[in-house]
């Protein structure tokens, strides 16, 4: 996948991502709209070749022409906290575990 990244204001820290968990902004972490919760993706920035790993925990982006929306740490990490919107690619590295059957 190819498009672009964003990353989260820090006024969002601390408050709940759709997975359930807290949004912490010193976490690497991302928001796909359709990869499964726990999957990790490998996040390139095709400007400087920087790349991190993240794991998906909340929906979004919502704007078409993004293809994830990313912690403050991770845009530290891929060199774009100063460009704010920036082209990448993105490789699942890991599928989130599956998960189990609840028992009756």
């Amino acid at each position: 996948m190819e498009g672009l990244a964003a990353y989260y204001s820090s006024r969002l820290d601390g408050h709940k991502t759709a997975s359930g968990q807290r949004f912490d902004q010193k976490a690497l972490t991302g928001a796909h709209p359709t990869l499964a919760f726990g999957t990790k993706v490998k996040v390139t920035n095709t400007k400087n070749n920087r790349s991190v790993v993240v794991r998906i925990n909340d929906r979004g982006p919502t704007q078409p022409d993004r293809v994830i929306d990313l912690s403050r740490a991770a845009a530290g990490k891929l060199g774009m906290t100063r460009a704010g919107l920036v082209p990448v690619k993105l490789e699942v590295v890991a599928q989130a575990p599956a998960k189990r059957a609840r028992k009756s």
